[in-house]
């Protein structure tokens, strides 16, 4: 299911392939390899800073709508270079966690409002209903 600010392919766990019930790890989009941990960026608290992007960058791109890194392969770079992205981070927003973790952060995510960077929010709220 997807809401207006959201395609279903966004964010980690690649769109429509996130919903099956048994994950193992060894999905396509983890590159087939088992993955004990996997890389989250909270967009609401990132500022779009873009340094994960270009340290690490087959792992994060910025999403253009709203200015926000997002991750978009699990097994993009070597975890040395991710753990670079996540440590420099200005507002450790980058985090990494289990798969079932995951799931469920992108579950409470699906339904949150991300304003676009640089719009107080107020404003942002008086642009969309227009």
């Amino acid at each position: 299911m997807t809401t207006p600010d959201r395609s279903g392919l966004e964010p980690e766990l690649g769109g429509s392939l996130r919903h099956g019930q048994a994950r193992s790890g060894l999905e396509p989009e983890l590159g087939g390899e088992l993955r004990q941990k996997l890389v989250w960026v909270d967009e609401v608290t990132c500022i779009g800073c873009r340094y994960c992007s270009h340290v690490a960058t087959n792992t994060f791109y910025i999403e253009p709508d709203y200015g926000r890194s997002r991750v978009v392969r699990q097994n993009g770079d070597p975890e040395e270079l991710v753990q670079e992205a996540i440590d420099t981070c200005p507002v450790d927003c980058i985090h990494w966690v289990n798969p079932s973790e995951l799931r469920q952060l992108e579950a409470e995510r699906r339904n949150q409002v991300i304003m676009p960077l640089g719009f107080p929010q107020e404003r942002s709220k008086q642009r969309r209903r227009t």
